[in-house]
């Protein structure tokens, strides 16, 4: 006969007490991630590289979720852990759709679609770089105008933090944002790669800071009395001859000239 029949409790206090002596015993630190890479959850990544070199790109079923520089991988995933409360396990490369996509959007083909995973900010933070994502390649906003867009343009240095903390530069262009008084200003991966990556996409980082030394934040055309701000493409296609520079938007509205519908100056400080 079974003895366990004549006593159904025993089974339950055997199993403690054969858990009582595994003590201080814990779970290897990889089995978690590997535990949830196998139901298809958890995070990953892979080093790939970019037009600014070799960086880290941590990915799950949400998105891309990070995007960095480190100068290891152990560095990366300890970067990782502290910044969003949760392991990333290796993987040799990005899977290959994921890795295209990415190249593809960095290369700037395309509409921007790559979903990221924004989930450790806050809505302010999500507002503001969801904002910057709108920038057009090859042309540049100012913190106020981000500031104004997301409906506080009293809050321009929280824009900057919140540009600070953006998981996925590149992916979503912080770099397009420039200082109110048009200088090129910081960046997450350096003012250097700032410069070079914009340059990249086609904008004239010298001439944007000459304008910003001589004062000139806008540019009107006396043909259609609409202004804009340098870089906006209706802005690039004003002829020399008509091209009318201004410091300020007041000043361009005292002149009798409009906003631009499309880069939308007169919400810029």
């Amino acid at each position: 006969m079974n003895p366990y029949r004549q006593h159904p409790i025993r089974p339950s206090r055997d199993l403690l007490q054969q858990l009582r002596h595994l003590g201080d015993v814990h779970a290897p630190a990889h089995l978690l991630p590997t535990v949830l890479a196998r139901i298809g959850l958890g995070d990953a990544y892979a080093a790939l590289e970019t037009p600014i070199g070799s960086v880290f790109v941590a990915y799950n079923k949400a998105g891309v979720a990070a995007l960095m520089r480190s100068t290891s991988a152990d560095a990366f995933e300890e970067s990782y852990r502290r910044r969003f409360g949760r392991s990333v396990r290796r993987e040799p490369t990005l899977p290959t759709a994921l890795a295209r996509a990415v190249m593809q959007q960095l290369s700037g083909k395309g509409q921007p679609t790559l979903p990221v995973d924004l989930r450790r900010l806050s809505e302010f933070e999500r507002a503001v770089l969801l904002k910057a994502l709108e920038i057009p390649r090859g042309e540049v906003r100012p913190y106020g105008w981000v500031a104004r867009e997301v409906g506080h343009p009293k809050a321009v240095r929280a824009v900057g933090s919140a540009l600070k903390r953006n998981p996925v530069p590149l992916l979503i262009p912080c770099h397009r944002v420039v200082r109110s008084d048009g200088r090129i200003g910081a960046y997450v991966f350096g003012e250097e790669t700032k410069r070079a990556v914009l340059t990249t996409e086609g904008v004239d980082v010298e001439a944007l800071e000459d304008l910003a030394r001589s004062g000139v934040r806008y540019y009107g055309s006396d043909t259609t009395g609409v202004f804009c701000f340098p870089t906006c493409r209706h802005a690039r296609r004003i002829t020399t001859r008509h091209r009318v520079p201004f410091g300020s938007a007041a000043e361009a509205a005292a002149a009798g000239y409009r906003p631009c519908r499309v880069c939308r100056p007169a919400l810029a400080s």
